[in-house]
């Protein structure tokens, strides 16, 4: 049994997530899918975050395992060339050592969610922005961001179909970066809730355009109604994953 690390790059307009369920093409399916064409075998194919609808990745790492060990580089040309007419690609692949674990080796993650705050609308990059016409406060959203880095009990940010057992999570960072029309948020924590980026998100877009949501008070609520909207799923990327001794 070999082992087999790869990176993927995904649009996750057409895709339903991550996570297969016969709703539809999911990431997890059409690379199931791609590694039986390839060599007859149908692994779990295990990823370092279960993104959801509409979410895209730059670099997603993933993990599956093989009866026959056939080198990295063959197993990427294939995969591609069976992953073709889907909007999915494997930009890295290599053998690795048996407790290599996509998900449970991952020592942080790394998000990214890109605001368009322009009055026109997005075309060229239509399904991978938020777009937000009113002009958004910047400072006001970077000063809240602050707030929500550390240790908190997320409850107010989680989704409510949230399955994970405690709601207390630790956010390393939140860098929020403005350019020229687009506003970038960056996030970076070992772990998060379900929907918790996109709700952190949606909330400080509602600080930006100048309604009084207060972090301290959100936190304290310990309600989903407390906070801000869920933000679109188009403008969200995984970004990476990062791993011990990665450089």
């Amino acid at each position: 049994m070999t082992r087999y690390k790869i990176i993927l790059e995904y649009d996750g307009t057409n895709l339903i997530g991550w996570q297969e369920n016969t709703q539809g093409d999911s990431v997890q399916s059409v690379l199931k899918d791609a590694i039986y064409n390839f060599c007859n075998e149908r692994p779990d194919v295990v990823g370092a975050g279960r993104t959801d609808a509409g979410v895209h990745a730059i670099a997603m790492c993933a993990h599956f395992d093989l009866e026959k060990e056939t080198d990295a580089n063959t197993v990427m040309r294939a995969l591609n060339f069976y992953l073709n007419d889907k909007p999915v690609s494997v930009i890295d692949c290599e053998i690795v050592d048996d407790d290599f674990n996509a998900r449970f080796s991952c020592v942080a993650r790394h998000y990214k969610y890109v605001v368009l705050n322009r009055s026109a609308k997005p075309v060229l990059n239509n399904n991978r922005v938020w777009w937000v016409p009113r002009r958004l406060d910047v400072v006001a959203m970077e000063k809240a961001g602050q707030k929500l880095i550390g240790n908190h009990d997320f409850t107010s940010f989680r989704s409510t179909e949230c399955q994970a057992k405690s709601p207390v999570k630790t956010l390393d960072s939140c860098v929020i970066k403005q350019n020229g029309d687009e506003i970038i948020f960056e996030f970076s924590a070992r772990s998060f809730l379900h929907h918790q980026v996109r709700n952190m998100v949606g909330t400080l877009v509602e600080i930006g355009l100048g309604k009084p949501y207060d972090i301290d008070e959100i936190f304290n609520a310990k309600n989903r109604s407390a906070a801000g909207p869920t933000a679109p799923s188009s403008g969200l990327f995984f970004v990476s994953a990062s791993y011990p001794n990665n450089d």
